[in-house]
């Protein structure tokens, strides 16, 4: 089955994704984040009512949705996937969302007060033209919050065994800030999210196995088996320290 049937995948995975996550922490979203989590870095790169917000490879848009429901702003979400974009504007008519299908870069040129990219800079193997795109689209002062999955990039026996590995790109974190100061951005918070973020993968990896005949019913054997393969591949990186999750808000210089 195409990945890209979006609507297969969140019926597939919802009730799996649903008792993985704590009370009030899941918000749909297809990450390792919690909740909260997304809410302290909306919060921290000023989100809030009258900020534009562009939120980058947004999927079916669950933290963009609940970033706006809880914080208030003026919301825009873009991503490559038509079948992600249908579900997060089904889902959005009672918020002030707006929706576009996009390959990134480029992006939106805005001007936008912040740029969110959750979960997703990874899948990006040349990351300086993301960032300069970025940079682009903010006004002087606006701020760029993401998350990063944080290492040296794999080995040719890692790649072998991560599923997508075309989509896992890590960088370690001097490069990543030295391409951010090369893009005109000053880092302003950093919060390390590994411990989380391998309990999430932990917690994610057993309710896909409690459910898998369920989930691999709808969306096939290899599919879920990838799945679990892969969330279980990032229990042991983060575990061991061979990758590590930070979110981030670096400030556009503007210069």
């Amino acid at each position: 089955m195409n990945q890209d049937d979006r609507a297969a995948f969140d019926r597939a995975l919802r009730r799996a994704r649903v008792s993985a996550y704590g009370a009030g922490e899941y918000v749909e979203q297809e990450s390792f984040m919690r909740a909260g989590e997304i809410l302290d870095l909306a919060s921290r790169a000023g989100i809030g009512p009258g900020v534009s917000v562009l939120d980058v490879c947004c999927g079916v848009a669950g933290p963009g949705r609940f970033i706006t429901r809880e914080l208030g702003c003026s919301y825009l979400g873009v991503d490559a996937s038509a079948g992600a974009v249908v579900i997060a504007r089904a889902r959005a008519t009672d918020l002030p969302c707006r929706f576009q299908v996009a390959d990134v870069p480029p992006i939106p040129h805005g001007p936008f007060d912040v740029v969110l990219l959750l979960e997703t800079m990874l899948a990006f193997a040349n990351k300086e033209p993301l960032l300069a795109a970025v940079a682009a689209a903010l006004v002087p002062g606006g701020r760029f919050a993401f998350t990063l999955e944080e290492g040296v990039p794999l080995s040719d026996i890692e790649r072998a065994a991560m599923p997508d590995a075309d989509t896992v790109w890590l960088t370690p974190l001097d490069q990543m800030h030295a391409l951010l100061e090369q893009s005109g951005f000053v880092v302003t918070f950093t919060d390390d999210h590994s411990s989380s973020h391998r309990q999430m993968a932990a917690s994610l990896a057993r309710a896909f196995a409690v459910h898998r005949r369920e989930i691999a019913m709808q969306i096939g054997d290899q599919a879920v088996d990838e799945l679990i393969a892969g969330h279980r591949l990032w229990i042991d990186w983060l575990g061991s320290g061979r990758a590590r999750k930070f979110a981030i808000v670096a400030t556009a210089s503007g210069r």
